[in-house]
């Protein structure tokens, strides 16, 4: 079963992976890169305290730790399970841009654990106001994930599992923190609504 559902990986790759063009790769390499997201993330943080007012420093604090958490148990993952990139498994024909290979192993994509852990924890703090604000988000999540593809660092179970494991991190990470800004305006710590 677990070879079949390689076979299947492998296929569904390299599928992926053939459809390229010269506009896709500056796009795709481009759009890889965590700094040209800056004014998304910075969108996000004026929804944000918009919204929250100064609980936005618990969220903010949270935030990082979610970051922290998603990227650092994707690299103990990585390192435990050793499943070698396409970009670096011998006889696999990859397309690659500007000679980018990533790290020796891949599974599963920390990018795609941290898109989705933000996303979701985005979803949980802002659906009670804005009430599709899920649809763009998780977009931006699955296009960013899926750059990984094209540009032949992850195999779609790669990412897959990273949407997986992100989406439980932001998920959790999004509920502990509602409850503790919860707490805190019904205990009247500074920072709560008037």
């Amino acid at each position: 079963m677990i070879a079949f559902l390689s076979h299947i990986d492998h296929q569904l790759f390299l599928f992926l992976n053939g459809i390229h063009n010269p506009f896709f790769d500056r796009l795709m390499f481009t759009a890889s890169k965590g700094l040209v997201w800056l004014p998304v993330y910075l969108a996000f943080l004026a929804l944000v305290i918009w919204k929250y007012r100064w609980q936005t420093l618990w969220i903010l604090l949270f935030a990082a730790l979610l970051i922290l958490v998603s990227d650092q148990v994707s690299n103990v993952i990585k390192d435990a399970v050793q499943r070698l990139r396409p970009s670096h498994e011998p006889g696999l024909e990859v397309h690659l841009v500007n000679a980018y290979k990533g790290g020796s192993f891949g599974f599963y994509s920390a990018h795609a654990s941290n898109s989705f852990a933000v996303s979701v924890f985005l979803i949980i703090l802002l659906k009670p106001f804005f009430r599709f604000f899920f649809i763009p988000v998780l977009l931006w999540a699955l296009f960013l994930s899926s750059t990984r593809i094209y540009l032949g660092v992850h195999f779609p179970g790669d990412i897959l599992a990273g949407m997986v494991m992100g989406s439980l991190v932001g998920w959790g990470a999004g509920i502990l923190c509602l409850r503790i800004i919860h707490r805190f305006r019904r205990s009247g710590i500074p920072g709560k609504e008037k």
